[in-house]
């Protein structure tokens, strides 16, 4: 349980002059405002991140450790302390660092009650009264970054932003020298989660190396901060791999199989009961058309069948279909797929569904169709599948039958990453029918990079962590 602290007690914890000047008037502040700064409890890596003076603290911690809430809280406690400096905080994208910051860091600053405080909502700025400001910027074009005199910032999911944005943009900003303030040199935290061998790693393992002393490694799983049972639940549902990226801070790499787990564990020479529900899994206009049939088995998919036609159409595809699976019993199919598959629904047009369901229907067949409105991000859509193959608990809930199902088990065995990605696919033969395989899992075992909410994480004290940089 935290202690709620006074208005009072907040201002004097992060000394800033414009906030004790408005002591008075304390009884202005909001509950959410005083609440938001809920006290943290100790961590040794996280208090040498907030209290050494290095410039670039470079931060590949665990997902959900507290390495943006700490970004959140330090950038405020410099705006409120620090007159007349201008931050910023900065993400892959407009719209996500305005997700991940923006309402947190209105609460964070007493934006809506300090005398003087302006907040621009179409900038995504935040004034303070002392006039320092914090300003939120995609780096979607990182160019934003440039002819401002920063006076520090974070820089969030770095290993989603471009490889050329921090040599090129963000590093250039902060080596510029204001000649109102010539001894001052600006900070940066670049924090994140890793992703492959990447950029990111380059800039890690400089910081690592100590070869730029302006430059800091700090590092710390998220076991550290969240309870036992959580990190349980993310092994039973994330690969091995991916939870050494997401959740031990592991720079992985995977070599240039997507699928590395894949192999004899797989493998089954089950066949497809005639009073199983059947799941038709697809990915649309490319050649050949390629279909996976499977089943469910508790909470297993099965990959038991597949109809693979070249120079194909949805109809043929369904025709063949109908004609394979003419004695099963069960008249109950789902079908999944590519949202693609929707095209000129909107229109009245005919679509590959549409297709498919006529003649499906037309055979006495129940369809149910369980394609989203859009597709999962290609990173889930994979990390899913990997989770099935294999989770980090060691449980394998992914089966094909090679000689029913070849085209499936080339495509899991084989399937390459392109050279210099990290999740692009490289086009094959048999890349379509995994694709078709992970719309299928990422429709019933979704693996989302961003977590359920979790309570608040504690860290540390308030007063403790403001302590002088």
């Amino acid at each position: 349980m935290t202690t709620k602290r006074s208005p009072k007690q907040l201002l004097a914890a992060i000394r800033s002059e414009a906030a004790a000047e408005a002591e008075a008037a304390n009884h202005r502040f909001s509950d959410a405002e005083i609440s938001r700064w809920y006290a943290l409890r100790e961590h040794p890596v996280q208090t040498a991140l907030i209290n050494d003076k290095v410039r670039i603290k470079v931060v590949p911690a665990g997902r959900r450790s507290g390495k943006t809430e700490r970004a959140k809280r330090f950038v405020a406690r410099e705006m409120l302390t620090n007159a007349g400096m201008p931050y910023f905080v900065a993400a892959p994208t407009r719209d996500q660092v305005k997700r991940i910051y923006w309402n947190d860091l209105k609460l964070l600053t007493f934006s809506a009650s300090l005398p003087g405080a302006r907040v621009n909502e179409s900038d995504l700025c935040i004034n303070a009264p002392n006039g320092a400001s914090i300003t939120l910027v995609g780096l979607d074009q990182p160019q934003r970054m440039e002819g401002i005199f920063w006076a520090g910032g974070i820089v969030d999911e770095v290993a989603d932003t471009k490889p050329s944005a921090w040599p090129e943009n963000i590093s250039p900003a902060l080596d510029t020298v204001d000649p109102r303030n010539p001894g001052y040199r600006p900070w940066c935290w670049l924090i994140g989660v890793p992703d492959g061998l990447n950029h990111y790693y380059d800039i890690a393992e400089q910081a690592r190396n100590g070869s730029d002393p302006d430059m800091r490694l700090y590092t710390w799983p998220s076991s550290d901060i969240l309870p036992p049972d959580v990190v349980a639940a993310a092994k039973r549902r994330m690969s091995a791999r991916q939870f050494r990226q997401e959740y031990e801070a592991s720079f992985e790499n995977a070599g240039s199989r997507i699928y590395e787990d894949y192999g004899p564990r797989n493998l089954t020479s089950e066949m497809i009961a005639t009073h199983e529900q059947l799941m038709w899994f697809h990915d649309f206009n490319f050649t050949p058309l390629s279909s996976g049939v499977g089943v469910r088995r508790g909470p297993a998919l099965y990959c038991l069948d597949e109809i693979v036609l070249e120079s194909a159409i949805a109809r043929q595809s369904a025709l063949e279909f109908v004609e394979r699976f003419k004695d099963h019993e069960n008249r109950s199919v789902l079908l999944y797929g590519d949202p693609a598959g929707r095209a000129g629904e909107k229109h009245g047009h005919a679509s590959d569904y549409n297709e498919m369901e006529s003649i499906l229907r037309a055979s006495k067949w129940t369809v149910e169709r369980r394609v989203r409105l859009s597709a999962p991000a290609i990173k889930d859509r994979q990390n899913s599948v990997r989770a099935k193959i294999a989770n980090a608990a060691g449980e394998v809930s992914l089966f094909v039958n090679p000689e029913r199902a070849p085209t499936i088990h080339k495509g899991l065995s084989t399937v390459q990453l392109k050279e210099g990605s990290t999740f692009l696919e490289e086009d094959s033969y048999v890349q379509h029918i995994t694709t078709a395989v992970g719309y299928c899992v990422a429709y019933e075992w979704p693996v989302l990079r961003d977590d359920p909410p979790l309570p608040p994480v504690v860290v540390q004290p308030i007063a403790q962590h403001w302590s002088a940089r």
